[in-house]
């Protein structure tokens, strides 16, 4: 229990920090003198995201994470408990958009988003909420997308997981007066999500919008750094941030 960390310093724990805003956001945290721990599947790149953070006088340790097992979900917050002795923060931001027309019946994919997107933010809360409730606080930062307010063709099962982790993160809100929920809905965003999966034509129009529009992973990190940074009775329950040029 060496490792307790006291003062305005909080533990912040990151889902998919391997890449694009979870990466950005522990960047940011870290140089804000948060203690973050990193959870993703592909640890060769936590564990260099960790080793830049130490260069830089931030504090990082890191754990390989799936967020659609419930029991590497809990793993990883109980190791971060165990370590540091409280979890200030989870960030939920693992996230998959393989975009594809419903015609197109990509039913492996739709299901890869409802695991990741949608049952990854569930296992996220149910690990740490028991923590946060007996200890009477906590912030749980749930990443969604500003496909949680407009639908568009191609990505009807992305905007489904998206709107239901905006109704996840006010119904949480409502249920619990000490713990803060703030859910980040981000515009186009530098990331590799539309690199993976989805149909060819749609993935590519979503790169061709994301090279004209995009904003960096690191404005992300930024407002999700300014909603931890609060007092703990304010509350910023959402952000949407988009490119100044996106409709």
């Amino acid at each position: 229990m060496s490792n307790i960390i006291s003062g305005d310093t909080k533990v912040v724990l990151i889902t998919g920090a391997s890449s694009g805003i979870g990466e950005a956001t522990a960047r940011v945290a870290a140089a804000a003198g948060h203690h973050v721990v990193l959870g993703a599947r592909r640890t060769d790149r936590l564990a260099a995201l960790e080793r830049d953070i130490r260069t830089a006088g931030g504090r990082a340790d890191h754990q390989r994470l799936d967020v659609t097992d419930l029991t590497s979900v809990r793993a990883f917050v109980d190791n971060a408990h165990r370590l540091h002795g409280r979890v200030d923060v989870l960030v939920n931001n693992a996230g998959v958009m393989p975009l594809s027309p419903l015609h197109a019946l990509h039913i492996d994919e739709w299901n890869q988003m409802i695991d990741v997107n949608l049952r990854g933010t569930l296992n996220g809360i149910a690990a740490v909420l028991p923590l946060m409730r007996e200890r009477g606080a906590g912030h749980i930062v749930n990443v969604a997308s500003t496909s949680a307010h407009r639908v568009d063709p191609t990505a009807a099962v992305y905007c489904a997981t998206k709107y239901a982790v905006r109704a996840l993160s006010e119904g949480l809100r409502q249920e619990n007066s000490d713990i803060r929920v703030t859910v980040v809905s981000p515009g186009f965003t530098t990331s590799e999500l539309t690199h993976q999966g989805g149909a060819a034509e749609a993935q590519a129009a979503a790169r061709a919008a994301a090279d004209i529009l995009a904003i960096p992973a690191e404005a992300i990190g930024r407002a999700i750094a300014y909603a931890i940074g609060q007092p703990d009775t304010v509350d910023v329950n959402e952000l949407v941030i988009r490119p100044t040029a996106q409709r």
